[in-house]
C-alpha cells in the first residue's frame, strides 16, 4: 500500500471517530448540533488528529484512550475555522469546497456553532476518563496541553494579534509570532497529546513539540505561498484572500521563492529531528512532508 492509499486509510477512521462522538441532534436546540455536523464533517485533511494519532504509535500507545482526544482536537481546529469565515473576520462564503456555516445557518447560528464546538470539545476529551480511569495522570496532562494551546497563549493569542494588526505592515518577529500560536500551537498540541498519552517522557515530548513547531510554521508558509499560486478550485476556498485583506505574508515579507526555501528548511530539520527518535521515519515522515509540500 503507497503513501497516498494509507493516508485515506487514516482519515476514513479519523471520521468514524469524529462520527462517533458527535453529539446527537434532538432537543430544542438540535439546530446548534446540525450545525455542529455540518461544520466538523465538510472534509478537509484531518491533519491534526491524524498527526496525534500517529505521534501515539510511535511512542507505542495502544487503546482507545487516543480516540475522545483526536475528535476534540478536529472540533477545536474546526470552531476556528468556523469564527475565521465570519463577516467580522475574514468574511468568507466558501470553505473546504462548499458554503460556510455562517452563510448556510446565519451569523448567529455560526457563532454559536464555533463555540458550541469549543465546549464540546473539551466535553469530549473527557470521556477519555470513562476509558481508561487507571490513566488519569496522562490524561489530565493531555488536558493541560490541549487547554494552553487553544487559549491566549496558543491559537487565540495568534488570532488577536492577526486581527488586531490586519492592515499593517508586520515585521519579521510578529509575523512569526502569529505563525507560531495561529497555526503551529495546535499541530504542537497534537503531537504533544500524543506523545503523552502513550507515556513518553518530558524530553521526548518536548521534542515532538519542537517538530510540531517547525511544521506547523512551514505548513502556514506553505499556505501563503498557496493562496497566491493557486485557484479556487483547487483549494476549495477563495485565493488572494490574504492580499484582499491587506495582511503581511511571508510571499509579501520574504518573496516566493524566499519562502519556498523556508518551507524546506524548515521540514528538512523538523525531519532530521524525528529521526532521532525513529530512524527510518516511517509513515509520520511521509505525513509531515506531503502536509507541506502539498498543493491544497
Amino acid at each position: 500500500m503507497n503513501f497516498k492509499e494509507e493516508y485515506q486509510n487514516r482519515i476514513g477512521s479519523i471520521e468514524n471517530i469524529l462520527k462517533k462522538y458527535l453529539p446527537r441532534q434532538e432537543g430544542y436546540q438540535k439546530i446548534i448540533m446540525e450545525a455542529m455536523e455540518y461544520s466538523l464533517m465538510a472534509g478537509g485533511k484531518r491533519l491534526r488528529p491524524m498527526l496525534m494519532k500517529e505521534s501515539y504509535a510511535l511512542f507505542g500507545g495502544e487503546g482507545e484512550i487516543i480516540e475522545p482526544f483526536m475528535a476534540a482536537i478536529e472540533m477545536i481546529h474546526t470552531y476556528s475555522l468556523v469564527h475565521d469565515d465570519l463577516p467580522a473576520m475574514d468574511n468568507d462564503e466558501y470553505r473546504r469546497g462548499r458554503k460556510t456555516t455562517h452563510v448556510v445557518y446565519g451569523e448567529d447560528m455560526g457563532i454559536l456553532a464555533g463555540d458550541a464546538l469549543l465546549n464540546y470539545a473539551f466535553e469530549t476529551a473527557c470521556r477519555a476518563f470513562d476509558i481508561a480511569p487507571e490513566e488519569s495522570g496522562r490524561i489530565g496532562q493531555a488536558l493541560k496541553i490541549l487547554a494552553g494551546k487553544a487559549g491566549i497563549y496558543g491559537m487565540i493569542g495568534g488570532q488577536v494579534v492577526d486581527v488586531k494588526e490586519s492592515g499593517h505592515i508586520l515585521t519579521g518577529d510578529m509575523l512569526d509570532f502569529i505563525y507560531r500560536l495561529k497555526t503551529s500551537a495546535l499541530i504542537e498540541s497534537s503531537m504533544m497529546i500524543g506523545a503523552v498519552l502513550a507515556g513518553a517522557g518530558a524530553e521526548d515530548t518536548e521534542k515532538m513539540e519542537q517538530i510540531a513547531r517547525g511544521i506547523g510554521l512551514a505548513f502556514q508558509i506553505q499556505d501563503d505561498i498557496l493562496d497566491v499560486t493557486s485557484t479556487t478550485e483547487v483549494l476549495g476556498k477563495p485565493v488572494h484572500s490574504d492580499e484582499k485583506n491587506e495582511k503581511t505574508t511571508y510571499v509579501t515579507w520574504k518573496g516566493l521563492e524566499g519562502s519556498k526555501q523556508e518551507v524546506s528548511r524548515m521540514t528538512e530539520e523538523a525531519v532530521r529531528a524525528l529521526r532521532t527518535i525513529q530512524p527510518d521515519g516511517g509513515f509520520l515522515e511521509e505525513l509531515l512532508k506531503s502536509l507541506v509540500y502539498r498543493e491544497k
